[in-house]
């Protein structure tokens, strides 16, 4: 039950009822806010079940795209009460509530029905990224499967390799800081000197600060606060130049932007997990949190649930390797059980190049869904232009997903069809565009940089 199409009904009947207006504000730790306006249902009889279910999924989503420590909820007041219950200690959006609030801004998330006059003005924080392209720097990207690194001059890269490593089951810290020392040492041997070093990683960072991240998901709590915390600012500190750490979706993002010459761009990862970006009309990259893996896009009742947030219907089990994964037996492809998922990934992706109908089918099935999830995360993001990578999208099989997802674009929502412009980048722009934005993070501070010939 692609959510798209459950809002849209929602939404109609809505309107033909009168239409309530609610408003949710979201007010992160940086006092940034966030005010989505809708409207729901007359909240009485038999509308008040409806009315709780829209709102509990339109605040995930909210929540995981935007982020906020601090829910005002102007409408009905049972909406409101609904809502603090799910996203309370003890609810069912228990995860939600640790981990949005004590996790990523260090606060107890608090969710509180106020009046419309209460809701504050919109205050959106956005910088323009990167796109220092001047001297000599060092750009990386962490996975889950291998690091990238690159040795850029003046916004071009000399030198880039990838490196195979297994990071969240690790639960040695240093394990982390050797690794990217390594990295990093292997790039500074191709410059004449390092100027700045900029990366990109999964997981949410403030300020270079590591807030979470499921890199670093085998360190115990007590070694993430003392060590995995602070790394970058650890990495930083022994190389002596200008570091900056980003969101690896965010960076996906930026690099899509600098390709193309255009903003309004979503990027969307497919890979272990789904890893999302956003550069907005005017170039900027916002404070959002934009980690739509955990943004529910299917309402059908019995969706498949996410193992670590406990919730169904989210994004992960959709565009990932996991959705693969799960296909893999309804389609009638019989694989060893305790076969890792990245290998189970790589069989089925052989198939499909083969022209095996059985996994052929599989991205078909993944490219029905991300269609109907366009048009939902158009709802929430102005896009014209959509990036499309990982390790989902190689061969026949990723290419049949996407034109599903045209497909299905096309013929359901055509309005999107024609104003959003798709790009999936070629195996240079996915290895140099990369760890070239992530090298364009930081600004060298010094305004003669020797030139490089």
């Amino acid at each position: 039950m692609p959510a798209a199409l459950w809002n849209r009904a929602y939404h109609a009947c809505a309107s033909e009822a009168g239409g309530a207006p609610l408003q949710i504000a979201l007010e992160r730790g940086d006092g940034s806010v966030s005010v989505y306006r809708t409207a729901i249902l007359p909240h009485q009889g038999a509308n008040v079940e409806w009315n709780c279910r829209y709102a509990e999924r339109l605040l995930k989503f909210l929540l995981w795209q935007k982020g906020g420590c601090r829910a005002m909820i102007a409408g009905a007041p049972g909406v409101a009460d609904s809502l603090a219950r799910a996203y309370s200690p003890n609810g069912a959006r228990a995860f939600d509530h640790r981990f949005m609030g004590e996790r990523v801004y260090g606060r107890p998330l608090t969710i509180e029905g106020v009046a419309a006059a209460d809701i504050p003005e919109e205050r959106e924080t956005a910088a323009p990224p990167g796109r220092h392209l001047d001297g000599c720097r060092i750009g990386f990207d962490l996975g889950a499967s291998d690091r990238k690194c690159a040795a850029v001059v003046d916004g071009r890269a000399v030198w880039s390799d990838e490196t195979p490593w297994n990071p969240s089951a690790q639960s040695d810290p240093q394990y982390h800081f050797d690794g990217i020392q390594d990295s990093l040492r292997r790039a500074a041997a191709h410059l004449p000197r390092v100027d700045a070093i900029g990366g990109s990683a999964a997981g949410v960072y403030v300020n270079n600060r590591v807030r979470v991240g499921s890199l670093y998901r085998g360190v115990s709590q007590d070694l993430f606060d003392g060590r995995i915390r602070d790394l970058f600012l650890e990495i930083g500190a022994a190389w002596g130049v200008p570091f900056e750490v980003a969101n690896d979706g965010e960076v996906t993002a930026l690099a899509g932007s600098m390709v193309l010459g255009d903003n309004a761009v979503l990027g969307v990862a497919m890979g272990s997990s789904v890893a999302a970006g956003y550069v907005t009309p005017r170039g900027a990259i916002t404070g959002w949190l934009n980690e739509l893996a955990f943004a529910p896009v299917d309402y059908q009742p019995g969706a498949p649930i996410d193992e670590w947030s406990g919730d169904a219907g989210v994004g992960v089990q959709y565009f990932s390797q996991q959705a693969v994964g799960r296909l893999i037996a309804p389609a009638g492809i019989e694989l060893p059980e305790e076969m890792p998922l990245p290998v189970k990934l790589e069989q089925v992706q052989r198939l499909a190049d083969s022209g095996d109908p059985r996994a052929l089918r599989i991205f078909e099935t993944i490219g029905v869904w991300f269609g109907y999830t366009i048009a939902h995360f158009a709802d929430f993001y102005e896009i014209r232009n959509l990036l499309v990578l990982g390790r989902v999208m190689t061969g026949a099989g990723g290419e049949l997903l996407l034109a599903t997802a045209r497909r299905v674009l096309g013929g359901e929502f055509p309005d999107l069809a024609e104003r959003i412009r798709f790009h999936i980048p070629d195996e240079r722009e996915k290895r140099h565009g990369q760890a070239i934005a992530a090298a364009s993070l930081p600004a060298i501070s010094s305004t003669e940089i020797p030139h490089v010939s």
